[in-house]
């Protein structure tokens, strides 16, 4: 129920005393109303308006239907002015207040209360009124009364006007404060614009909308929608606060509307109250969504007129309402697919989908097919591709990898630049498809070098195997990988060899990767990587220089376990060439330093007679396999030479004199103590061989010249006491020499 007050000024109330005050109200009435509706019950005349006007001029005066909340509940207060009171003075007015639950007004708009049966012109003769069991609207501003009123409703075109009204209005339900004055002559037009507006809104909106139809102090309205005259207004003291005033006596404001504002205009226009409805249905005016709302009944009615930041606004509804759109959106969107941006049909697309409304999912996904091959097409930048590629990816309509790889081409030829934000995070079809654009790309540009940064190559090195579709792209990018990271280059030789040439030049690019040699055993893997077949001619070098350097640095490269298994591999691949022979060489290397003395002789002989060998290799494999020899006892080192052939004889006797120290050379005094025995053992090796049967000249030529020296006879003849077989030689030996 609601409850009613009336209020004027009387000679004596129900309190006994005069003035203003309340003279009758519903019994029953909730605790401080009174004191509530109080604030809001004031009226003053318009300026212009008569002093003292007879009753016929009572009429002329406008009347105020103040719509507003207090303890919320509504408040509905109508005022007119009654001129004199009981003691003949003018000023007198009579409001009549409705107070209401909030239910009461369920699914009214409160300006259809304007010309409501419940008000009355005079105030009732008792204190007591009756409550009213339900407020009915009058029939004066019903919608289809209201459409035909609007269209002559001049100057100017009503529509416009509407539309930067309804603008005005949703600005301030959105702000949350601030007012739009409404100016005319006649109350009845302010409270059909009004009512006008109300019934542009959804009745929860409208609810918001205070109002006020005429007031004489329009800055201090506390409602949203002020009514006045041309009079007041014109006295009105801070024209510059009231940012949205309409003088409906002038023309159309200048200024541009948005599309939910001229919707609704059109909506009236041709009396489409359903309209009305779905626009309140999908957002009310005070939400920042409503463009999208009225964008998305556009489309609905297939309009194609929509903007891109219409259509992104319809986009952003429908994320937020999710599947709280209504049904009849899915019903009826579908005649404006073909207009819908990628954004748009993307979201539109996805709740689709969800809400089951399959037809225009499938309408959609054609559409966002269409939309992302036309930005394939237009794309000037590789991120460009990826991003409209990956749109279409996220909604469950890839596009075409054909496509993609043809616009990444083109982007590539261009100038390669960003593609780790291209490729980041991207679905692994889709990468592929970009990256093959990438290498394409690459493959048919001009400035290939300029594009193949550092960065670029590791980053497409991770992804080698699709490069083998541009050998000289791939060539490229493995040789800068795999000089800059050593660690990588078998990897890289592997990839190469992969490669089906294509007029890439593989052998320079191997023998600039190669410079340094490699270990024996990264040399190793690297054979490995060939397979079965031998290597290429680039590799084909690299196990004589491996080889070559490890001897260099003093042979004990040549005897670690990796290079023997290096060897046998080179011999298994390359049986025939420099490499299998320096190989043949390195293993009998090994045997001459660790077989007994008939097998290490015949290894020295192969080390000797080396022919198309690497002649550094056989040189530093001789020497060392010498040096080593030299450290065995002189026995080994007697039955090494009495079964060496007599050029490796006396190569080895040239070595092992060779490498004592000058004095002992020379057979200077004094001597050492490690280079006297040393000269001592190699002076035995040479007894021991004569009782093998064999000599070698030059070393039994040192020999006696060491003995002669009478200290050097001494030492020896020491050295050999326990062996009186070799002390008989020795003087065979000397003898031999005896002039």
């Amino acid at each position: 129920m609601a409850w009613q007050l009336h209020y004027t000024s009387a000679r004596s109330g129900p309190t006994g005393r005069a003035g203003f005050q309340f003279v009758a109200e519903t019994p029953g009435l909730p605790d401080g109303t009174r004191a509530a509706v109080t604030p809001y019950l004031s009226y003053r005349p318009p300026p212009d308006a008569p002093l003292s006007p007879g009753d016929a001029e009572l009429d002329l005066f406008p009347v105020s239907l103040l719509y507003d909340e207090v303890d919320g509940r509504p408040l509905l207060l109508r005022c007119r002015y009654l001129g004199r009171d009981y003691s003949g003075r003018y000023g007198n007015f009579f409001a009549h207040a409705v107070v209401a639950e909030p239910e009461e007004l369920e699914g009214l708009r409160p300006a259809e209360l304007w010309q409501a049966a419940h008000w009355t012109p005079l105030p009732a003769p008792g204190p007591d009124l009756d409550p009213l069991e339900e407020l009915t609207p009058g029939s004066a501003l019903d919608p289809e009364a209201l459409a035909g009123w609007l269209a002559s409703a001049g100057p100017g075109d009503p529509y416009a006007r509407l539309a930067l009204l309804v603008d005005a209005v949703a600005g301030v339900l959105l702000r949350g404060h601030g007012r739009v004055v409404l100016v005319a002559d006649d109350v009845e037009a302010i409270a059909r614009w009004i009512a006008v507006v109300s019934y542009s809104l959804p009745v929860a909106a409208a609810a918001r909308l205070t109002f006020v139809t005429y007031t004489a102090d329009p800055d201090g309205a506390a409602q949203r929608l002020v009514g006045t005259t041309p009079a007041v207004w014109a006295g009105a003291q801070n024209h510059a606060s009231h940012a949205s005033a309409f003088d409906l006596r002038d023309g159309v404001p200048d200024g541009g509307s948005s599309r939910f504002a001229r919707t609704v205009a059109r909506c009236w226009r041709a009396r489409d109250f359903g309209g009305l409805d779905a626009l309140a249905e999908l957002a009310p005016p005070d939400d920042p969504a409503r463009e999208g709302a009225a964008a998305l009944l556009a489309l609905c009615r297939g309009d194609a007129s929509v903007t891109p930041e219409e259509q992104g606004a319809a986009a952003e509804l429908l994320a937020r309402r999710g599947t709280a759109v209504p049904a009849w959106v899915w019903r009826d969107l579908a005649p404006g697919v073909p207009a819908m941006g990628l954004d748009l049909a993307l979201a539109v697309h996805g709740r689709a989908r969800a809400a089951g409304a399959a037809d225009l999912a499938g309408r959609c996904a054609r559409r966002v097919g269409a939309l992302v091959s036309e930005r394939l097409t237009a794309a000037s930048r590789l991120t460009e591709v990826a991003e409209a590629a990956e749109v279409a990816e996220r909604a469950g309509v890839p596009a075409d990898p054909g496509e993609v790889t043809a616009a990444a081409a083109r982007c590539v030829r261009r100038g390669l630049a960003e593609p780790e934000a291209a490729l980041a995070g991207r679905p692994a079809g889709l990468r592929d498809a970009l990256l093959d654009g990438i290498v394409a790309g690459l493959a048919g540009s001009g400035d290939r070098a300029a594009a193949l940064t550092a960065g670029t190559c590791d980053l497409l090195y991770e992804h080698a195997g699709r490069l083998r579709a541009a050998p000289e792209v791939a060539v490229a990018v493995l040789a800068s990988v795999g000089r800059r990271h050593p660690g990588r280059r078998v990897a890289v030789t592997g990839e190469m060899l992969r490669l089906d040439g294509g007029g890439a030049d593989i052998g320079d690019a191997l023998r600039g990767l190669w410079a340094t040699p490699p270990s024996a055993s990264a040399c190793l893997d690297l054979l490995d990587a060939c397979g079965s077949a031998p290597p290429p001619p680039a590799l084909a070098e690299l196990p004589s220089r491996t080889f070559a350097r490890l001897a260099s640095t003093g042979g004990d490269g040549l005897t670690d376990p990796a290079t023997l298994r290096l060897a046998e591999r080179v011999r298994e691949l390359m049986p025939d060439g420099r490499a299998g022979r320096d190989a043949a060489l390195v293993q009998a290397y090994g045997t001459a330093i660790t077989a007994g003395p008939p097998r290490a002789a015949r290894a020295l002989e192969s080390l000797a007679d080396a022919g198309g060998a690497t002649g550094l290799l056989a040189r530093e494999a001789f020497a060392d396999a010498a040096r080593r020899l030299s450290l065995r006892p002189p026995g080994f080192r007697a039955e090494l030479l009495a079964a060496a052939p007599a050029p490796v004889r006396a190569r080895l006797a040239e070595r092992w004199t060779g490498e004592l120290p000058g004095r002992v050379r020379a057979g200077r005094a004094p001597l050492r103590g490690g280079e006297v025995e040393r000269r001592n053992e190699l002076v035995e090796v040479v007894l021991r061989l004569r009782g093998h049967g064999a000599a070698e000249p030059s070393l039994e030529a040192w020999a006696r010249a060491a003995a002669r020296r009478w200290l050097a006879a001494r030492q020896l003849d020491s050295h050999l006491a326990r062996r009186p077989e070799l002390r008989a030689e020795l003087r065979a030996l000397l003898a031999e020499g005896a002039p």
